[in-house]
């Protein structure tokens, strides 16, 4: 079911017309076209060619109700929140706070524990810079595995430089499986804090992120877990990860830019410091000190994205009606579709073939420079994303400068594919 914003104070269930996909949860098999065509974006054409979108890893494409749900809110409701007690004022916090039990319930939590920020990278730097600066020091290590964004890299190293701690690497295999065993041994006293992906923004690779927090646990590890890649294609409940933090853009899960999520334990939270200050994270403010607000207004100074959150309350719900166990089943079809064409046609080199997969692949081709490739790609509709993915120390391992990477989601299908394979195909003919 979406969510729409009403005339009234309060915002209200709409339904859809009958015979949606999305309307059809309880359908044994989603009607893949239907929802393909929620999408407007992707009806266009890219150089006198159907677009072929494969840069879902990037961000993902908006559905209609997306779209509407934030232009309703700037047609029918657009105030600030928390600071006004006219009908505006109250619509617009009103659905900022019901925003945040959506994401909150989306994840398995309760609001209070739910900080609506700008993104992943803002997410990962307020525990940076609230929770670990001010506690750790010289001697302490922050343990960061291989095949991290630089979005959980660098706000630790600016960490450890400012604290004298020390930033310890978690190896890869070949196939590029976290190696779980050298992980554990990494895990000696002196490790404070644990920082990893879900999903690989390069790999795909899904990492098993309830045993390692159970073991991070154990030993008094707190962590870290970037959702970033896992939110958009899988049910997440973070209570049944254990982790201390988790943090995830709505970008990627067909919201609007500059909206995101960190989740953390209430004791975490009432322990930490604001990041940033301003308005709405505070209770009373005078020259001789301030009082803060409790979390999680503590860490919202000024006026939020509120369109962005209206426009991610529906992509939430959008995501639900389908269901994430649909999702990921479709996925996980259109990836073994994807791989095959890939291995089938000569030349390719696969970087990462880790057993659990979400549904991103780089690749190489031989002869073909990453980006010649994406340029080329792109004049036959395809769109791939080429380059370092924002992980240099991921392809330092790899020993490549960089790769393409083809990047599904639900809403392609199995003739995008093909026609990818066909212009991959016609591409290596022009390079020779």
């Amino acid at each position: 079911m979406r969510w729409w914003p009403t005339s009234t104070v309060r915002w209200t269930r709409w339904e859809p017309e009958v015979g949606s996909a999305v309307t059809r949860p309880d359908a044994a098999t989603p009607d893949w076209a239907r929802i393909r065509a929620d999408f407007p974006l992707l009806q266009r054409q890219v150089h006198g060619k159907p677009l072929v979108y494969l840069d879902n890893a990037n961000t993902g494409q908006k559905p209609a109700g997306v779209i509407e749900a934030v232009d309703a809110f700037y047609r029918r409701h657009n105030a600030n929140v928390s600071r006004a007690v006219h009908a505006l004022g109250t619509e617009a916090t009103e659905a900022y706070e019901a925003s945040r039990a959506a994401l909150a319930r989306f994840i398995g939590t309760r609001g209070d524990e739910v900080v609506l920020c700008s993104g992943t990278t803002f997410a990962i730097n307020l525990v940076a810079y609230s929770w670990a600066l001010p506690r750790l020091k010289a001697g302490d290590v922050i343990l960061v595995s291989r095949m991290e964004h630089h979005a959980n890299i660098v706000p630790w190293q600016l960490v450890a430089e400012r604290t004298g701690a020390s930033v310890r690497v978690a190896e890869i295999t070949p196939d590029g499986a976290l190696d779980l065993d050298a992980l554990q041994r990494a895990m000696t006293p002196e490790v404070k804090l644990l920082a990893v992906a879900h999903v690989s923004n390069v790999l795909g690779t899904v990492n098993p992120v309830r045993e390692i927090c159970r073991e991070a646990r154990r030993r008094g590890i707190v962590t870290v877990v970037d959702g970033s890649q896992a939110v958009p294609h899988m049910a997440v409940d973070v209570a049944s990860i254990g982790c201390d933090f988790y943090a995830f853009t709505g970008h990627k899960m067909c919201g609007p830019t500059g909206t995101g999520v960190l989740w953390g334990r209430r004791e975490h939270l009432l322990a930490m410091p604001p990041f940033l200050g301003g308005g709405e994270m505070i209770r009373e403010v005078s020259f001789d000190g301030t009082v803060f607000n409790d979390p999680p207004h503590r860490f919202e100074a000024g006026t939020p994205n509120i369109a962005g959150f209206a426009g991610l309350r529906a992509a939430v719900d959008y995501l639900q009606g389908i269901g994430l166990d649909a999702i990921q089943a479709r996925e996980a079809e259109l990836l073994a579709h994807l791989t095959s064409v890939l291995d089938a046609a000569g030349g390719v080199r696969i970087i990462g073939r880790a057993p659990h997969k979400a549904a991103v692949v780089s690749f190489l081709v031989e002869g073909a420079h990453a980006h010649d490739l994406a340029t080329l790609l792109d004049l036959e509709g395809v769109a791939v994303r080429s380059g370092q993915h924002c992980a240099h120390p991921l392809l330092q391992f790899y020993g490549v400068a960089a790769t393409c990477r083809a990047s599904v989601a639900f809403y392609n299908s199995h003739d995008e594919i093909d026609a990818f394979a066909a212009a991959l195909h016609k591409v290596r003919r022009l390079l020779g």
